[in-house]
């Protein structure tokens, strides 16, 4: 009766279909089947318990694939550093103090003048005044030492430093010394000379390394003297320096000084404790000619801080060829024997003659001829 009312007008009510389904046989086979399989298997399972558990191999998994190595750029070396700690070559050089001033400590190749500037003082290197340009140490603290040595191969082996003196003196006999000897041979030069400065301009074109020998108190001064400008003991233990900063500016571009005479002067302490720590101050060596046995030189450069050298055999004090000749020889047993070895002589004919034949003989036996700054002792670098 309900549904007759919410029927819409004129629609009679439709006839529901009771027809079965009917199922085909045929189609239930495979659901039987799967039946009877799990069936069996769990009456399996149940009365024999060793197959209600299954235990599979699962094989590991394969590690994971390495990537391919990066190739890397080497680290740069350490910076080395000397037995005092301070950096050395392959770091940006350090400021340190000595008692000079704050000084940068750098590579004493860099340092050096370039060859085609040899011939030309360096204005930083020098202090104008009275008595000519004094070398000093430029503001960077580098020191002519440094700036005007010479140059080595730096490889080892027997080294030899040979030093002839006495130049300036002789216009021929200085030019003959310049153009003879090789340009690994060391040249000093007296303060007493002429045209010093023109004589040193060739001397370094011709690649030589200078020193300037400064006359110095001898045993009997002043009967005995080695010149004008002697630069005595009562002076050095005054302070009074007068003397020997009229040597010292007669030229410029030497690496340092050596004695000429002097046995007086070098046998006093406290004299030269002054000549050492004013070499020291304005960056200059020095170098004892071996002439005196009593010389205080070694002991005072070292203990003033001042780069130092001394000779171990004076080659023409007989200046017969053959005698030269020995003591070149000896000289060379020397160096053989220690390393290296340091002779001087002065610029007579017969000295440079077999000096320049010498050298080039020695060097074809594996000797090499350095200049003498780099056999010296030097305080900033060790």
């Amino acid at each position: 009766m309900s549904d007759d009312l919410f029927r819409p007008l004129g629609q009679a009510p439709r006839a529901v279909s009771r027809a079965r389904v009917r199922l085909d046989p045929a189609a239930l086979l495979p659901i039987l089947a799967a039946a009877v399989i799990v069936a069996g298997s769990a009456a399996t399972a149940w009365f024999q318990p060793q197959f209600r558990t299954a235990s599979f191999e699962v094989p590991p998994p394969a590690p994971p694939k390495q990537p391919e190595p990066v190739a890397r750029a080497p680290l740069p070396p350490p910076a080395k550093t000397g037995l005092d700690g301070v950096q050395a070559v392959g770091s940006p050089p350090p400021v340190v103090d000595t008692p000079y001033g704050r000084i940068d400590v750098r590579d004493p190749q860099s340092l050096r003048q370039p060859p085609a500037m040899a011939a030309f003082p360096d204005d930083a290197l020098i202090e104008s005044s009275r008595f000519g340009p004094l070398p000093v140490r430029a503001s960077d603290g580098r020191r002519p030492f440094d700036v005007y040595a010479g140059a080595s191969s730096g490889a080892l082996g027997a080294r030899i430093a040979v030093i002839v003196g006495g130049l300036g003196i002789s216009q021929t006999g200085t030019q003959a010394a310049i153009q003879q000897l090789p340009g690994s041979v060391t040249l000093g030069f007296a303060a007493s000379g002429n045209s010093l400065s023109r004589w040193m301009a060739e001397a370094r074109r011709s690649g030589h390394e200078l020193l300037l020998q400064t006359p110095m108190e001898p045993v009997g001064y002043p009967q005995v003297t080695p010149g004008e400008n002697t630069v005595t003991v009562a002076d050095m233990t005054a302070g009074a320096f007068d003397a020997l900063y009229r040597s010292l500016g007669r030229m410029t571009n030497y690496v340092g000084v050596m004695n000429y005479m002097g046995a007086r002067l070098t046998a006093d302490a406290d004299a030269m404790r002054a000549v050492m720590d004013e070499a020291a101050r304005r960056g200059l060596m020095y170098l004892d000619d071996g002439s005196s046995s009593r010389s205080l030189a070694k002991a005072t450069a070292m203990s003033e801080g001042t780069p130092f050298a001394a000779s171990d055999i004076l080659i023409d004090g007989d200046r017969d060829p053959a005698k030269i000749r020995q003591q070149l020889d000896a000289l060379e047993r020397t160096a053989r024997a220690k390393g290296t070895a340091i002779g001087v002589a002065s610029a007579f004919d017969t000295s440079v003659a077999e000096i320049a034949a010498w050298v080039h003989e020695a060097e074809g036996r594996g000797v090499e001829i350095v200049p003498v700054s780099t056999l010296a002792w030097d305080p900033e670098q060790h």
